[in-house]
């Protein structure tokens, strides 16, 4: 994650107004002061998603009116200066989830291989059938329908078609190197849970907020229906 300088100022700059009390905004408020405290209720729930641990929104507010007052004369460092050591900051940050998650999910996947019915393929993927389909198995070219619910190590969903409430569809092998290799090994109206490693999934990059740097993912997954690719499209 790199910051720059504008946008730097204008993500924190909604914090200073976070330090009003919300019984100072109301009916008697001028415009600028209600549309200001908007601006701050936005940025802080923004800023909220990053879980930046032990943010201190008074000091974050001190740096703002540092900088406003006196044309920055106040300020303990320039502009430049912030945004090079936060960009300092998450880049540590981001390079300690990367040995973190990449070592859970390593001693994850060694015990999970031992658990009853848990197969493990020459790549590294995990799976387990839990019910048995009697369709024809997909090939990387085909189109699949597919329920799923996809969950981290610690449990937390970040995505599912059943919350969606409409099953997915897409070509194998256009999605993770996990699922294409997986499906491929379940027949048509199987019930499976894919443990993929993050070589398999989004690797060092990760998928936004929710799926962090080398994280090991859970997926179940009901393959509902598969389309074969049809020869004649080639043509």
């Amino acid at each position: 994650m790199k910051f720059k300088g504008t946008i730097l100022i204008a993500a924190f700059a909604g914090l200073a107004f976070m330090s009003c009390s919300s019984s100072s905004i109301g009916a008697k408020s001028s415009e600028v002061d209600s549309v200001s405290y908007a601006f701050g209720i936005n940025i802080g729930e923004s800023l909220g998603r990053m879980n930046i641990e032990g943010l201190n929104a008074k000091i974050v507010a001190k740096g703002i009116a540092d900088m406003i007052e006196k044309e920055g004369a106040n300020a303990k460092m320039t502009n430049d200066e912030a945004v090079a050591l936060l960009n300092n900051y998450f880049q540590k940050k981001q390079m300690e989830a990367v040995t973190k998650n990449l070592k859970e999910g390593e001693e994850f996947l060694a015990k999970n291989k031992n658990e009853e019915g848990v197969k493990t393929t020459e790549s590294g993927l995990q799976y387990k059938v839990t019910t048995e389909g009697s369709g024809p198995k997909p090939a990387a070219t085909d189109e699949v329908e597919v329920h799923y619910r996809g969950t981290t190590l610690d449990g937390k969903e970040f995505d599912s078609s059943y919350e969606r409430g409409e099953p997915a569809k897409f070509r194998l092998d256009g999605v993770i190197r996990g699922w294409t290799e997986g499906l491929q090994l379940v027949n048509e109206g199987s019930k499976v849970t894919f443990w993929i490693p993050s070589d398999l999934a989004y690797g060092e990059q990760g998928a936004g907020g929710a799926i962090g740097p080398n994280s090991t993912l859970i997926f179940e997954v009901e393959l509902l229906k598969v389309v074969k690719e049809d020869p004649k499209a080639k043509k």
